[in-house]
């Protein structure tokens, strides 16, 4: 949604912006061809950071990457000194590199159960489907995936582990597969859990609460922020807290989505993995 983010964020106005989850760089490219001045990036994932350095060379005296969590924004500007900003983005979903990276992110490969979006991180897909206990897992796929049927996915993958730990995508999808009812739906049984575990093992929605207000406080009068999310419950934190800070007497913010923009149909055309799209945005009043 590059348009769209162009058009909140206004970069021709100039000035200092911080792309909180850089990926391969493409929003960053964007935002200076179009007149921002600065720009600091952050992703924790280093290989999409070193090919973001390589595509923004042409750049390299406007902008710093840096290889941080999203939710660490607050820490990396204060150790730069920067007190405020013209504006922010964080695009939330995997990048299109993560899902093609042998990483387990997708089922449509036979991949090992991974799903670290950052590999030096400790815990792997592989380790929640093999370690947690039933209830656990039920619970994790429930919170995260919005699965009714669970608990019979985690007593099936129990089983399941019993006779032989779990280590590829097509041995858990093939377990989810026949747990789950496949009814009317087009989404594949197994989509629902995958994105559970890979909400898990990320903690994608860790603090993304706080990670709001701070940059909400971090903005200039007029600044602005854009948030780019690709499931319900990542969405529903995002509508929540925008909508809170705007009620809020210690930081003045005003919503300018009161409902979500969708991709369109050129673009759904070009790029099918951006239908689940979902973007809100707020600027910073006097």
């Amino acid at each position: 949604m590059t348009a769209e983010v162009l058009t909140l964020l206004r970069p021709e106005r100039g000035g200092f912006f911080v792309d909180c989850t850089a990926g391969l760089g493409g929003h960053m490219r964007a935002l200076l061809q179009a007149g921002a001045d600065r720009l600091l990036g952050l992703d924790r994932d280093g290989e999409a950071l070193a090919i973001a350095r390589r595509e923004l060379a042409p750049w390299a005296d406007r902008i710093e990457l840096v290889r941080a969590d999203f939710r660490e924004l607050a820490a990396v500007l204060e150790a730069r000194g920067v007190r405020e900003i013209d504006g922010a983005l964080a695009d939330l979903g995997v990048s299109s590199l993560q899902l093609a990276s042998g990483r387990g992110f997708s089922f449509q490969h036979d991949e090992p159960l991974d799903m670290r979006m950052d590999r030096t991180a400790t815990t792997t897909a592989a380790d929640a489907v093999n370690n947690l206990s039933e209830r656990e897992l039920a619970d994790v796929i429930y919170e995260y995936g919005e699965e009714r049927h669970s608990r019979r996915v985690a007593r099936r993958i129990v089983e399941a582990r019993a006779r032989k730990p779990l280590g590829t995508t097509a041995e858990l999808a093939a377990i989810v597969r026949r747990a789950v009812p496949r009814g009317r739906s087009r989404i594949d049984p197994a989509t629902r859990t995958f994105q559970a575990l890979r909400i898990w093992v990320n903690r994608e929605l860790d603090h993304l609460d706080r990670f709001l207000r701070e940059v909400a406080e971090r903005l200039k009068a007029g600044g602005r922020m854009v948030l780019v999310s690709f499931h319900s419950l990542e969405d529903r934190i995002v509508k929540q807290t925008l909508r809170a800070l705007e009620r809020s007497e210690r930081v003045a913010l005003r919503v300018l989505t009161r409902k979500p923009l969708r991709p369109q149909g050129a673009e759904l055309a070009a790029n099918p993995r951006a239908r689940s799209a979902k973007l809100r945005a707020a600027e910073r009043v006097g």
